[in-house]
């Protein structure tokens, strides 16, 4: 048997997306900047996947830029507002649990000369919203805060951000890196005051090297690429026209069956974490229930390391992940884990499950399973 846990990297494409994407690839080739008909049926495809997605978010297509991904969208947010408001000021306010898209551009930004604060987070991997309202200053010119951290699940108080924001600095931008969540919770950005927000398409059965940034109508921002001036020129390049076709198809799906998804999601989570909590020596990093977010599980199975413990279960068809997918290859310490305050040891030996639209509950079972099997015998040959 075969259990893919680790949807959170990346999800399998859905069968309506290919379907889209193939024929973009076969029919609708054009260059979507060409005058011609195969330049207008290209054109036709991006018009129709930003429609989609501002009905979806309830905001205006001109309002949606696609990029190649979470990656991109990122960092054009981030650098795109800093380059764009510096004169305000060069404060910028993000948190200690960021993917490393944000946080290796705020480094880079300090570089610049911004300055940067990293918010703390409790237990559970949560902003500390005090420590937000008072690290605003005069001159904080961007905020940065996941919607979903992707190690753990852990949901951040967003709407209460937002309100921080307009109670204290209201001119400040929100950026949100919805990577995670899009595709898990409605979000409306105008009705919870985001102005830039993130997604990627291959966490929601999109393709991969597809992802969008909703960027709020009159919010000053530079662009990060220049060239022939598509997208209004905030984004430029040849349209990828196969990979818009596919994340707009793939959100449309998605959210047709969002509530029905998300319970489905939640059940299977809430038993898995009730099955691990039996197990001797094994710390569940995620929160059950409806505080954190539906398809992650992380946990710390204490005495074996996180990568060995991965290449047994891979050994027996099972995949998950040591952490962020982006970060695991090397083999850094979890940032999200070291912040939430875990010992060197629960750190080492956490691993990664998360679950998506097609995960089954005899997968969850099996690997169930096969963890009951392999825990004692890798402690066994753990060195002291």
């Amino acid at each position: 048997m075969e259990a893919y846990l680790d949807n959170s990297a990346t999800t399998k494409v859905i069968g309506e997306a290919k379907e889209i994407m193939q024929k973009t690839f076969e029919q609708d080739y054009g260059n979507p900047s060409s005058m011609h008909l195969k330049g207008v049926a290209a054109e036709k495809h991006i018009k129709a996947s930003a429609s989609c997605i501002a009905k979806l978010l309830k905001v205006e297509e001109k309002e949606i830029l696609f990029t190649s991904g979470g990656t991109e969208s990122n960092n054009l947010a981030i650098i795109g507002i800093a380059l764009a408001n510096r004169r305000s000021g060069k404060h910028i306010i993000t948190t200690a649990v960021e993917h490393a898209s944000v946080l290796y551009t705020m480094a880079f930004l300090e570089e610049q000369g911004f300055r940067v604060t990293y918010l703390p987070v409790n237990d559970r991997g949560v902003v500390e919203l005090q420590e937000l309202e008072n690290a605003i200053s005069d001159d904080t010119i961007l905020v940065s805060v996941m919607y979903v951290n992707n190690e753990v699940g852990a949901v951040m108080p967003i709407n209460e951000i937002s309100q921080i924001i307009r109670n204290k600095k209201p001119d400040i931008i929100f950026h949100v890196d919805a990577i995670q969540a899009f595709g898990k919770y409605e979000i409306y950005p105008k009705r919870q005051h985001i102005d830039l927000l993130s997604v990627s398409g291959h966490k929601i059965h999109g393709p991969k090297g597809i992802g969008f940034l909703y960027i709020r109508d009159k919010v000053k921002i530079k662009p990060i690429l220049f060239g022939g001036g598509q997208q209004r020129g905030m984004r430029s390049g040849t349209e990828n026209v196969p990979g818009i076709a596919g994340i707009g198809k793939a959100a449309e799906v998605v959210y047709s069956s969002l509530s029905q998804n998300v319970e489905r999601l939640y059940e299977l989570k809430d038993y898995m974490i009730e099955e691990l909590e039996k197990l001797d020596r094994v710390k569940v990093n995620s929160s059950a229930g409806r505080d954190a977010a539906p398809h992650i599980v992380n946990v710390s199975f204490v005495g074996v390391r996180s990568e060995v413990l991965l290449h047994a279960l891979e050994d027996r068809g099972i995949y998950v992940s040591s952490g962020s997918a982006c970060s695991s290859n090397k083999h850094a310490v979890s940032a999200t884990l070291k912040a939430m305050g875990l010992k060197a040891e629960e750190i080492e030996s956490a691993v990664r499950f998360s679950f998506c639209i097609f995960t089954t509950r005899e997968e969850v079972d099996y690997a169930l399973e096969v963890i009951k099997e392999l825990l004692p015998v890798l402690r066994k040959y753990t060195r002291k």
